[in-house]
C-alpha cells in the first residue's frame, strides 16, 4: 500500500498556494494521506505462483 500520487500532488498544490498567499511554512500542518493505492503485478503474482482472489480481481482497476 502506498499513498496515492494524485492526491499527494494536490496537497503540495494547496500547501504552495498557502505560502504563496502568505502563509508561514511553519505554522501550516502537517498532514498525513488518507487516500492509498495498492498496486499488485499480476504477472510476478502468476510467476511466484500467487493465487489472487477474485474478489480482489474484480475491484481492481485495470491499469497499462
Amino acid at each position: 500500500m502506498a499513498p496515492s500520487l494524485p492526491e499527494a500532488y494536490r496537497q503540495v498544490g494547496i500547501y504552495t498556494g498557502r505560502i504563496l498567499k502568505g502563509a508561514k511554512p511553519a505554522d501550516l500542518p502537517v498532514l498525513q494521506p488518507t487516500k492509498f493505492e495498492m498496486v499488485i503485478n499480476l504477472r510476478a503474482a502468476k510467476a511466484l505462483g500467487l493465487a489472487l482472489p477474485p474478489a480482489l480481481l474484480d475491484r481492481a482497476d485495470k491499469g497499462d
